[in-house]
């Protein structure tokens, strides 16, 4: 006769965490359309039917693994920045925490970069992340422009904090793949290659094909 596990009872919201984890885990190596649920299963210590009662289809424990690895992220950067800080060191800051936490998290990161970028629909929901982002590095920008008396438009800015969104993803995708890469030298790597343009930008310099302006 075969015997059935049993399993430790615990709090609904640490077991939920266990189990994210374990799909975290089990999505990075495998994939998504590879991974299974009885894998997820066993890599969380539960049974198949308790992983479905607690957080649903496979589809829809992708999309809550994804959630919470978006919100943790926009989070962590977001705490990070220090108001009233010089602009410079407010970003360095937030570039700071989220190198360090793809550093920490690589797994949740693959999930939530590579994973979901190219699969429907959880691409729409990687670019709502972007775009939350997009709005707090927006906003930290225009604190600097007001600090240094600069007139870019709102556009100008957006367009800065694209840019800055998608190189700080780039690169963490970059330190997925070179585990022995320091958070902390990334983050100043990227602060030089960034922020030397954007001080510039948010002072009123521009640049023009063959001739660099000032105002």
């Amino acid at each position: 006769m075969t015997s059935v596990p049993a399993f430790k009872r615990l709090p609904r919201a640490v077991r939920e965490r266990q189990m994210l984890d374990s799909a975290a885990r089990v999505f990075s190596r495998r994939g998504y359309h590879a991974a299974s649920m009885d894998e997820i299963a066993e890599d969380a210590g539960v049974s198949k039917p308790m992983v479905y009662a607690y957080l649903g289809t496979k589809e829809e424990l992708f999309l809550a693994c994804l959630r919470r690895e978006a919100t943790r992220l926009t989070e962590v950067v977001a705490g990070a920045v220090e108001p009233g800080a010089p602009a410079d060191r407010q970003l360095w800051h937030g570039v700071r925490a989220f190198f360090d936490v793809v550093a920490t998290n690589r797994e949740g990161w693959t999930v939530l970069y590579r994973q979901a970028r190219g699969l429907e629909p959880f691409a729409a929901e990687l670019s709502g992340m972007r775009a939350r982002m997009v709005q707090v590095v927006t906003a930290l920008l225009s604190a600097a422009m007001t600090g240094s008396g600069g007139e870019a438009t709102d556009t100008e800015l957006e367009v800065m904090a694209h840019a800055l969104v998608g190189a700080g993803e780039s690169l963490a995708d970059w330190m997925t793949d070179h585990p022995d890469a320091d958070p902390a030298k990334t983050a100043t790597q990227m602060m030089n290659v960034a922020w030397l343009g954007a001080d510039r930008l948010l002072t009123g310099a521009t640049w023009h094909p063959g001739v660099t302006e000032a105002g």
